[in-house]
């Protein structure tokens, strides 16, 4: 039997999957829609049926291209980070869904600012763990039983159970990732028993495919469903094997950098967290330098036709620190920095020049940020996002890090979390998992 692998990843826009082959090939990809109304990327109702729609498209898909749903051997799920639901023993939500861009929550970071370390990774107004809150005050009638990030409701609907996590997902809603263990300052909280998640490592086997789930769809009952991660670590496997030193910058609106290293590196200051991957951590950081600086002054067709007219091996003499409006958080954190974008050369395709060597530039700090903390300097660049297609803007970046700058081999997170199904970092633990059918 050819085995593969089925990835799915819950996005901001809709649902994507992807199914690989053995060796990580991808075979078939396929997009569902959460739907049209405003609020459907916050319903978890929409979820499951933007992920039912999707596996629909992507099965009829492998039919024709000749290959047996029923090969698929293990799928995993990413979701956005930070997102949550509250639902009861049998899977239906008892509030609404939070999402990881849900603000508003001061007075429950006030309580968790009150007892948490200082600098840890759940406090703020942002957090995961103030969202968990918010939806707790929220079940008047105490129904709750399960509390499940975006990937584990999928996950848990494809089980037929729930109180499964990942250690990624539960990072930042307060688990210690290097214990897979919710700290004990969180019984303060005053949380119900029973219901934070068992965190495993991404890739562990959780149990099998639920019967009724396998025949809708086609599947095997005997796959097995494995723990996920977040949208952010999947589209580093997508683009990369992690390995000591290889690093993936994507160039979209925002600048985000990710890091494979044996060190564990946190500062949640600078915006900087660490996430467990197999026998390593992948340390990152987001800046808010990127595509959308560039998008403010030129057209797709302006980039690239002022490209080609772009030396790379010539060093700009404009020192620039672009930004789309004031406000930075990493690798400066400073909510006032203004953007340094002057003066303006009366050569479109030497403001790019700088603009390109500028971005770099950062790129280049946000590593030495990393390295300055006692991780690894990058040996390679892997390059995701719009920006990766840009050959001149690479070999700029190439020359300014000092290493190679290489186009990632695949982009979808979707490929990734399939890829997470051979990685399997927690295979020891699926027999425990199998047998504790009542979580």
């Amino acid at each position: 039997m050819t085995r593969l692998a089925l990835g799915i990843d819950l996005g901001t826009s809709g649902v994507r999957s992807a199914v690989v082959d053995r060796n990580g090939n991808v075979l078939a990809m396929a997009r569902g829609s959460y739907g049209s109304a405003p609020q459907a990327r916050r319903d978890p109702a929409c979820w499951w049926t933007a992920v039912s729609d999707c596996l629909k498209v992507q099965i009829q898909t492998l039919r024709d291209l000749g290959a047996d749903p029923a090969d698929i051997s293990g799928i995993a799920v990413d979701g956005t980070s930070g997102s949550l639901v509250l639902t009861d023993t049998s899977l239906s939500p008892v509030t609404r869904a939070l999402m990881y861009d849900d603000g508003g929550l001061a007075p429950e970071a006030d309580r968790i600012a009150a007892i948490a370390p200082a600098e840890h990774v759940a406090r703020g107004p942002s957090s995961a763990l103030a969202r968990v809150l918010r939806l707790l005050a929220e079940d008047k009638d105490r129904r709750a039983t399960h509390l499940l990030h975006q990937a584990d409701f999928i996950a848990a609907r494809l089980l037929g159970r729930g109180g499964w996590t990942d250690l990624n997902n539960a990072l930042k809603t307060g688990l210690d990732p290097a214990t897979a263990e919710w700290p004990k300052w969180m019984n303060s909280l005053d949380l119900r028993a029973g219901l934070l998640p068992k965190a495993v490592p991404p890739g562990t086997m959780l149990g099998t495919l639920n019967k009724a789930v396998a025949k809708e769809f086609g599947l095997s009952p005997g796959a097995r469903v494995h723990a996920g991660t977040t949208d952010s670590i999947a589209s580093f496997l997508a683009a990369a094997d992690p390995a000591p030193a290889v690093a993936v910058t994507s160039l979209g609106t925002t600048l985000a950098v990710k890091l494979f290293s044996d060190v564990r590196i946190d500062d949640p200051a600078l915006g900087l967290y660490s996430h467990k991957i197999g026998d390593g951590w992948l340390v990152g950081g987001a800046s808010n330098t990127g595509g959308g600086v560039l998008g403010k002054y030129f057209s797709v067709d302006d980039l690239n036709r002022l490209s080609r007219q772009i030396n790379p091996n010539a060093e700009s003499s404009l020192d620039y620190y672009p930004l789309s409006a004031p406000g930075e958080r990493f690798p400066i954190n400073d909510p006032t920095l203004e953007p340094r974008m002057s003066p303006r050369p009366p050569d479109d395709a030497d403001f790019l020049h700088a603009l390109f060597e500028g971005i770099a530039r950062i790129e280049k700090r946000a590593y030495k940020v990393i390295a300055d903390r006692g991780g690894p300097h990058p040996g390679r660049v892997i390059t995701a996002g719009g920006g990766a297609a840009n050959d001149t803007w690479r070999a700029i970046r190439a020359r300014v890090l000092g290493v190679p700058v290489e186009k990632a081999r695949e982009t979808e997170a979707a490929v990734g979390a399939a890829r997470l199904v051979g990685f399997d970092a927690g295979a020891r633990a699926a027999s425990r998992s199998e047998r504790n059918t009542s979580r």
